[in-house]
């Protein structure tokens, strides 16, 4: 049971990085934003790190963490892509749903065994990532659906705008690509960076030694730095793009510590598939604070995801 709050926890983490993330980077370049996130993450991180680990990693440890920090890393940005070439809902729910079916197929591979309520849980997980991500409609826009993409007079006037939540998440849409398949292919590449993200850091270790975590946010890091530097967008973003920047690195380093500790006291197979559930946390924060519908298929997904939940904690997630 543990770990399935665990796991809720860290899916509540990435909805709402998600969400601080789209408000950045409607401000500012993607490559900006998640190196401050990314710093943001690490030196937090850094800071805690020395009193709640007291042994230092395995080199299996550092290299697993290492790995899925570049991985997950290169999977937000591929996300990010994809957001350029198809609507945000099909890219984002096409990376939802792939990151869970990668980590289920790990987690069988690796024999873990879940019981069947487990099973019947991570069934209809499934379907509620796509539903909780399908589009609301033209009126409105996911607060991360426009990440790396609005264009520089929007994103001026947002800034006169005075930056708020309320008036962002009201904003228009920019049009995409059009290159569906493009985004769906992109898509499927940021749900297996974001797979073996998780792979890696279930692998990399003990459950009460957070080491792993530093690791991998410091490979992310390094990784989106050199991109910020081959690209020549190394440096701080716009002034209003930061707090959201800095908030965005601050809530997912909690995200990844809940999921860490989650996949050491449960089944990879199941804490992923619950962390999976993302999408609910910044569907629900768009809600509440940018004011955006709720259609009634993210209604019906938010439910399923209710019931998954639930059918996952009764069949035992340790």
């Amino acid at each position: 049971m543990l770990a399935v709050l665990l796991a809720l926890a860290a899916a509540a983490g990435y909805g709402g990085s998600d969400y601080a993330g789209g408000l950045a980077a409607r401000r500012a370049g993607v490559v900006r934003v998640t190196v401050l996130a990314e710093t943001t993450s690490v030196v937090l991180l850094a800071c805690v790190i020395p009193f709640v680990s007291s042994r230092a990693p395995s080199w299996a440890s550092v290299l697993w963490g290492a790995a899925a920090g570049a991985s997950g890393v290169t999977g937000a940005m591929a996300l990010y892509l994809g957001f350029r070439h198809a609507a945000f809902s099909v890219a984002s729910s096409v990376s939802a749903v792939g990151t869970a079916a990668f980590s289920v197929l790990a987690g069988l591979a690796l024999g873990e065994r879940p019981g069947a309520l487990s099973l019947a849980g991570i069934s209809f997980a499934l379907p509620a990532i796509v539903g909780v991500s399908a589009p609301a409609g033209r009126s409105g826009a996911d607060p991360a659906a426009q990440a790396g993409q609005a264009d520089p007079a929007a994103q001026q006037g947002a800034d006169r705008a005075g930056g708020s939540a309320a008036r962002a998440g009201r904003r228009h849409q920019p049009g995409t690509t059009g290159r569906h398949a493009a985004g769906v292919g992109l898509g499927l590449a940021a749900g297996a960076g974001f797979g073996l993200f998780f792979i890696g850091l279930s692998r990399a270790g003990s459950g009460s030694d957070l080491w792993p975590v530093v690791i991998s946010q410091a490979a992310a890091l390094v990784t989106v730095t050199g991109v910020a530097v081959a690209t020549r967008q190394f440096g701080p973003p716009a002034a209003g793009a930061r707090l959201f920047a800095m908030l965005t690195g601050a809530i997912g380093a909690a995200g990844t510590i809940c999921f860490f500790l989650a996949t050491h006291l449960g089944l990879l197979a199941v804490t992923a598939v619950i962390t999976s559930l993302y999408p609910a946390g910044t569907i629900l924060l768009a809600r509440i604070l940018s004011g955006e519908r709720l259609t009634a298929l993210r209604i019906i997904g938010l439910g399923l995801a209710a019931a998954s939940v639930g059918l996952i904690a009764a069949g035992g997630a340790g």
